[in-house]
């Protein structure tokens, strides 16, 4: 049975903080132990360079997510574990994926908008200041997830519309190169908590109100000490919602700890216990994980080797076999294995070789076509899900077609010895690739 790939990435742009762990790290190692899943994850130092344009703070950060990472847990021997700029195919994929993704639909990823947004209400040009790699950033995504086949990319609910974008890519490539990639699912996680900083709002580096993830002890004390609260003496009832506090103590202790600490607001605790209550939480948890990652990041060489070598098996098993077929699909071929450029034959032969094609209709299903050439010979029904159509082609290239399936029927005209002919010629094809 195969596996569910599962795919995830964090952006080398900044120092890990609770909220990364909380939200990103904590739950993705969790998902990495699920029976059935194969797990991908990667530090995005290419999608760094279109935040940061200061080299030595990607390469900090780069080695402080991945040695995070690892001293969190991570077991690079079960999962794939990688740096991005590692996986030369992934730009040459980002390539294949420009010139067939809508320039259109690029216009209306949220973060070229945002920017766009801000210069008009600054009265500049609509692209002052704006580089090509915003506006390009969502065809990488698509890139380092297409690259894989992932089934499954767990997001925030602000990342769902770059899958979206995702799959349009790869389901207009499949179109017009042949199924070559499973079309991505967005895993939108609402169980896992959005932590408050220290002044209340999301913690993000873009506030500059975040708590490092591994801060030393004296140093998360002094931060948790700072958390911004009401004016509620010692004695008054103090409320559980919305209050930073207790949702940042919420996310690391049990149901019976939280129900106890809510207890303690309704009998008026005052902030500086409360406050010491909780950094008392966030240590004992983090405390060991602090050991790790120390130990980590003072063997740097370590951690790039571990990197390297996890890159290297990864695209001898995936990418650069991947990579291969999709130059062939597209026509970047070697010369000397083809028919002299003169054989109208051959290139007939070529141009006219059966396909399968899987698209979406207005009605949400997923559908495919088997064509040769103008000609349709086999018709989809519609299925819940691009995994379930891609299954079923799998499963008739394998062998498995039955004329006689109400979901898979031949087109009007059409007779049974041209759709065996057709998979024959696909099969045939397919074994000959490298």
């Amino acid at each position: 049975m195969s596996k569910t790939r599962v795919l995830t990435g964090i952006t080398t742009s900044g120092t890990p903080h609770l909220g990364n762990y909380v939200g990103a790290i904590r739950p993705a190692i969790a998902a990495s132990h699920a029976p059935g899943a194969e797990s991908f994850y990667f530090l995005a130092d290419y999608h760094a360079l279109v935040k940061v344009a200061e080299p030595a703070r990607v390469q900090r950060s780069t080695l402080e997510i991945a040695a995070a990472w690892l001293a969190c847990g991570l077991d690079p021997a079960k999962v794939w574990f990688y740096r991005q700029s590692d996986i030369p195919e992934i730009p040459e994929l980002t390539w294949l994926l420009t010139c067939v993704a809508g320039k259109g639909l690029l216009n209306r990823a949220h973060a070229y908008k945002a920017a766009v947004d801000r210069n008009r209400a600054e009265n500049l040009d609509d692209d002052a200041g704006i580089t090509a790699g915003l506006f390009m950033y969502p065809v990488l995504m698509a890139a380092d997830i297409l690259l894989f086949n992932a089934n499954k990319v767990p997001v925030g609910r602000d990342q769902v519309q770059h899958i979206e974008m995702a799959r349009d890519f790869g389901q207009r490539f499949n179109h017009l190169y042949g199924e070559h990639f499973v079309l991505p699912e967005a895993v939108i996680e609402e169980q896992v908590a959005t932590l408050p900083g220290l002044d209340g709002r999301k913690m993000s580096k873009s506030y500059d109100n975040t708590i490092p993830l591994f801060a030393p002890r004296a140093e998360l004390k002094k931060l948790i000490a700072g958390i911004v609260t009401d004016s509620r003496a010692p004695g008054e009832a103090k409320d559980t919602e919305g209050s930073a506090l207790f949702q940042l103590y919420q996310a690391f202790a049990s149901k019976q700890e939280t129900d106890a600490f809510a207890q303690a607001f309704a009998n008026g605790i005052g902030w500086g216990d409360a406050k010491a209550k909780l950094f008392e939480r966030i240590d004992a948890e983090v405390a060991p994980l602090r050991e790790k990652y120390e130990a980590l990041m003072a063997k740097p060489g370590d951690i790039e080797s571990l990197l390297r070598d996890g890159a290297a098996r990864l695209r001898k098993q995936y990418a650069t076999p991947m990579l291969i077929r999709l130059r062939e699909a597209v026509g970047l071929r070697d010369l000397s294995t083809t028919a002299f450029a003169g054989s109208k034959s051959a290139a007939k032969k070529d141009a006219t070789l059966p396909v399968f094609k899987q698209y979406r209709e207005a009605d949400g299903k997923f559908h495919f076509k088997l064509v040769h050439g103008e000609r349709m010979l086999l018709q989809s029904a519609g299925f819940d899900s691009p995994r379930d159509a891609g299954q079923r082609i799998a499963a008739i290239k394998a062998g498995h077609y039955d004329a006689s399936d109400p979901q898979v029927l031949r087109a009007d005209g059409i007779d049974e010895d041209d759709v065996q002919a057709a998979l024959v010629a696909i099969a045939e094809s397919e074994a000959d690739k490298p």
